[in-house]
């Protein structure tokens, strides 16, 4: 007898299903459309909003690229997101490895609450952590400044976010210091998954507990480690809400802290004296949802699959 088919399954598809093709997936292909739109102060083609808009086609990404009005400030946002993200993926995700190998271990005590107190800068709101730190860090009252004072390390003393070499480092470690929790909890969780019999098997064996965490744990959580990478790289490349807490939209001193998150708000919505583009506001999103996607797809098919997972 011919089963019927479960119609009851798309009852509960279908919310979810909307809801993130009128959030998700409409804005993204609409605003991939708008990039190819240029807006003008006087033309014929007038949109259902009343301004401005010529088909151009590419012209907008050629001119992101290489017209100097927009190149050097997409560029330089670009260099230092990828800064910024290689920042994080080299001290965040080898430091939380590090923190839940510690708490994965048998004899620890306190792990749980070692565990809360480490995650708890994650729940935090970004912007009060912005503002805390650009208190904890002022060249006039700051915690740092005090301490370096109080030992005669005054001529260490230097405004770490008014400068534009150590700014986006600092910054950085702002970032680093708030969601080391989330690898931490991933690379545990995983770590806990791995059976106690290989454990019990290595110790007997003989093997040292850096030799089985090398040779046998860190082998069988590589694709997590994988993961935490790419969520770490889309995280990046979508930041914007620290940056602007901590220096406003214009990302001083002189763009030094600028992410793409910055510069496409910049752009869009204008800042100040600078007038808002949305078409070329547009392309600057799209161009980031093409990096980000790029290396997603890198990642897929070039290393998850040459990932070895084990089963157990």
């Amino acid at each position: 007898m011919k089963k019927k088919f479960p119609y009851h399954i798309l009852v509960f598809l279908f919310p979810a299903c909307f809801i993130y093709t009128v959030f998700m997936i409409y804005p993204l292909f609409d605003t991939i459309r708008i990039s190819l739109y240029t807006q003008n102060i006087m033309g014929e083609n007038i949109d259902n909003t009343g301004s401005v808009r010529t088909f151009i086609g590419l012209r907008n990404y050629y001119d992101l690229l290489f017209n100097d009005t927009w190149s050097w400030h997409f560029w330089n946002a670009l260099k230092n997101n990828t800064y910024f993200f290689l920042l994080h993926v080299s001290v965040q995700t080898p430091v939380g490895l590090l923190i839940a190998a510690f708490l994965s271990s048998r004899e620890l005590k306190f792990k749980n609450t070692y565990r809360t107190l480490i995650f708890l800068p994650a729940m935090m709101s970004i912007v009060i952590v912005g503002y805390l730190f650009n208190l904890i860090l002022s060249p006039l009252w700051g915690i740092p400044q005090t301490i370096l004072g109080t030992v005669g390390l005054e001529d260490l003393v230097q405004p770490w976010l008014g400068l534009k070499g150590p700014a986006l480092i600092t910054i950085s470690l702002i970032s680093i210091w708030q969601f080391v929790g989330i690898p931490m909890m991933l690379f545990y969780a995983a770590l806990l998954n791995i059976p106690d019999e290989i454990l019990d098997a290595a110790k007997i064996d003989g093997s040292s507990p850096i030799s089985t965490f090398w040779r046998i744990k860190f082998p069988l959580i590589l694709p997590t480690v994988g993961l935490m990478c790419i969520l770490t790289y889309v995280g990046n490349y979508n930041a914007f809400d620290l940056i602007f807490a901590m220096k406003s939209l214009y990302a001083g001193p002189e763009y030094s802290t600028d992410l793409m998150g910055t510069f496409f708000y910049r752009t869009f919505f204008g800042f100040q004296m600078q007038l808002g583009n949305p078409t070329m506001g547009a392309t600057v999103a799209s161009t980031t949802f093409g990096i980000i996607l790029v290396g997603v797809l890198i990642y897929l098919f070039a290393f998850q699959r040459r990932i070895t997972r084990y089963q157990y």
